[in-house]
């Protein structure tokens, strides 16, 4: 199997984390890597299977779920509903547009994710999740559009 460049890194990637570089793993690695849309195990199945006919749902799971214990990955739960994936998996929030259901990083400063702060109360901190929920501009841009045109 010849490697693309692209992938050269991801294969550096898994063989680091310990993993074999298979090639459904580079490819789920690489769906995550290109595609910052946060996406459900069912959306990167839908998306990987026309490509490669062979690749079942459980291979996508059991990939999704080495990847985390790994550090690979992080996985959001911020609808409540459904597990979404991300690449990044260093500390950082984000946003649920209530009207389109976009997942947008938020990159701010917390001071339980910058490394010093790993207690409170007494309590060891293990994971930090900041979610924050409301409209996002491409919506609010829309809604303006929508009432300016209605005005007229």
């Amino acid at each position: 199997m010849k490697i693309i460049p692209s992938l050269e890194k991801l294969k550096t990637e898994l063989i680091a984390r310990g993993l074999k570089p298979t090639f459904q793993r580079l490819k789920v690695l690489e769906y995550l890597k290109q595609n910052k849309t946060h996406p459900t195990a069912e959306i990167i199945y839908e998306h990987l299977s026309r490509k490669i006919p062979t690749m079942s749902i459980t291979t996508i799971y059991n990939t999704l779920n080495i990847f985390l214990k790994k550090g690979l990955l992080s996985a959001i739960t911020i609808t409540g509903k459904e597990i979404r994936y991300d690449y990044n998996s260093s500390p950082h929030h984000h946003f649920l547009c209530t009207h389109c259901g976009r997942i947008i990083d938020i990159n701010l400063t917390c001071p339980y994710t910058d490394g010093k702060k790993k207690v409170i109360a007494g309590h060891r901190i293990e994971e930090v999740h900041g979610y924050f929920k409301g409209i996002c501009k491409d919506c609010l841009k829309k809604e303006a559009k929508q009432k300016k045109s209605n005005n007229v």
